[in-house]
């Protein structure tokens, strides 16, 4: 069985944000020469999301409202771990989103659903993070 393992770096410039990474990810697969086997994507940082779902605008922009609702990120001072900081709603909204996604790999191509895309989700942005990319099969 063979591996492959790579780091993507993002330095997104807005607080949050949702990026289609799937090219890369599929740059990444290419990379490895791994024809057939599981993909794992995830995100090394605590305020960030990795997950899968449809590239619509609308969704996303859904996404955001619903997120906001549900971890507010204002008033700062409604979350105790924000003595000092003011991201506690990112860490919550990460938790709702998801560390990482498994993708199975056939015959060299990500095997995906309908519409499905990978996407890099940001809920505290302004500063340099990573995903990891660990590939095995044959």
């Amino acid at each position: 069985m063979k591996h492959y393992r790579k780091e993507l770096w993002f330095d997104v410039p807005t607080r949050r944000a949702f990026i289609n990474i799937t090219p890369d990810v599929e740059t990444v697969l290419a990379e490895s020469g791994i024809q057939n086997g599981l993909l794992l994507c995830n995100a090394m940082h605590i305020t960030a999301s990795v997950f899968i779902n449809d590239d619509e605008s609308g969704l996303h922009h859904d996404y955001e409202v619903w997120l906001e609702k549900l971890a507010p990120h204002a008033p700062v001072g409604q979350y105790r771990h924000n003595v000092g900081e003011d991201n506690a709603d990112a860490h919550m909204k990460r938790q709702v989103m998801g560390r990482e996604v498994t993708v199975a790999v056939t015959d060299g191509r990500l095997d995906f659903g309908t519409w499905e895309q990978i996407f890099y989700g940001e809920f505290d942005g302004r500063r340099r993070k990573r995903i990891l990319i660990k590939i095995i099969g044959e």
